[in-house]
């Protein structure tokens, strides 16, 4: 029944939506400048009957109770409502596993009449493409991946952010707290050790890792990092026993990449400075969390809903910036933040933004003692294309600048890491 109301929406809107949608394959090294909703409606009626009309789905790996989904369920209800779309034409799909039953969910909200459909997690990817070829009157749009530049569909997409500048951000205000901690004589200089609890060692837990480690060295030089796996986005025990570890291993400051409130629980119960990630846990841990940064995903909705309805083309990889608003900060827990937290991340802010300040700079790290002048980075994941790019010049790695998904690989000098089988 599927396949067959695919075939006949195709045929039906060949000339329409699919010559609309699929006009090309646009990459975008840089992003495309999110659409307000008012501007959804300034081409005429029509405009905004599309958009009061367009029926949206979206699948979540996790739910509420995972501050990464929330994240995305919040943007969801939050680009839906700026765009005039009312709650009955979005359909959220929460709890949905990196397996078939991704492509099953993408099938089902085709048969409940959706024209775009988003995905929010990596392994979410290969069904999210499967379903795309069954179906391509229908746009679908995957955070965190990296094979729509080189599957080469009109109707598939990927999407991320440079959450690296918030992560170095994030940073910046755990090197403020590590040197207020030193200057009070809880410790030494030299002892100025992070914990990080990540989820598994893909590229986008060590690019952000190393990030957040970057910006705590640019005003704690002493600081070094110790980072333990878990193997798993979402498990509350796994993640608490890992910041558990790294607080008993003589880690000062903890931060993750990782969904529950495990490690900032730990941190709470302890003790010890917190920097969350995907939302601010300051209502259950007001003692410690500081920051988190996250990436908004507004923006992205707002663009790609307003593009499908409007029958316009989708960049086939966006990034988001924070220009774009698609990066940001919590509001700093000033009460367990070091003084002038605020300034200073507003100051190294600006830099991002103007260029000033490149997160990394190869004059900031080193790899085995080197300074690097040269990375070939795999930023195609298709064995068809070719593997390796050159992605440092200008004196700095050009992150999420080939294709959307991070592709920082590199074991920098200073971070330890405790457990690389997951």
């Amino acid at each position: 029944m599927k396949k067959t109301l695919s075939i006949v929406l195709a045929l039906i809107l060949t000339v329409g939506i699919l010559a609309g949608c699929g006009g090309g394959s646009t990459t975008s090294s840089a992003p495309a400048e999110p659409a307000a909703a008012t501007d959804a409606g300034s081409e005429g009626e029509g405009a905004g009957d599309a958009l009061s009309s367009i029926k949206v789905g979206f699948i979540t790996l996790h739910d509420e109770n995972s501050t990464y989904d929330l994240n995305f369920i919040n943007s969801a209800k939050e680009a839906c409502a700026q765009l005039g779309i009312p709650e009955e034409n979005y359909l959220i799909r929460t709890n949905i596993p990196e397996g078939q039953e991704c492509y099953d969910a993408a099938a089902d909200l085709v048969d409940a009449g959706c024209s775009i459909i988003f995905a929010d997690s990596f392994g979410h990817e290969d069904f999210m493409i499967q379903a795309a070829k069954e179906f391509p009157e229908v746009q679908f749009c995957h955070s965190t991946g990296t094979k729509a530049h080189t599957e080469g569909l009109s109707n598939y997409h990927n999407a991320f952010a440079s959450i690296y500048e918030g992560r170095y951000l994030a940073g910046v205000a755990a090197g403020m707290k590590l040197n207020e901690m030193i200057e009070a004589g809880e410790f030494k200089e030299d002892e100025a050790k992070i914990g990080y609890v990540g989820a598994f060692t893909y590229a986008e837990v060590i690019s952000g890792y190393t990030s957040f480690f970057l910006g705590a060295r640019s005003v704690c030089p002493s600081a070094t990092m110790e980072v333990t796996f878990t193997g798993s986005w979402y498990d509350e025990t796994a993640e608490k026993e890992g910041a558990t570890k790294l607080i008993n291993d003589g880690c000062k400051l903890i931060s993750q990449h990782a969904d529950s409130m495990g490690a900032p629980t730990a941190c709470e119960n302890a003790g010890v400075p917190d920097v969350s990630y995907n939302g601010s846990t300051v209502s259950a841990c007001p003692n410690t969390y500081i920051v988190s940064s996250r990436i908004d995903w507004t923006p992205y909705y707002v663009y790609a809903i307003t593009a499908a309805a409007n029958g316009e083309a989708i960049d086939t990889d966006w990034t988001g910036t924070i220009s774009t608003g698609s990066v940001v900060l919590t509001e700093v827990n000033e009460q367990a933040a070091a003084k002038g937290t605020v300034e200073k991340i507003e100051e190294v802010k600006a830099g991002l933004e103007s260029g000033e300040i490149h997160v990394f700079d190869t004059s900031a790290f080193q790899v085995d003692g080197k300074t690097l002048d040269s990375y070939m980075a795999d930023v195609d994941t298709d064995p068809a294309y070719e593997a390796d790019t050159e992605v440092i010049s200008d004196g700095y790695f050009h992150e999420s600048e080939y294709r959307s998904a991070p592709y920082f690989d590199l074991k920098i000098d200073g971070i330890e890491l405790l457990d690389t089988a997951m």
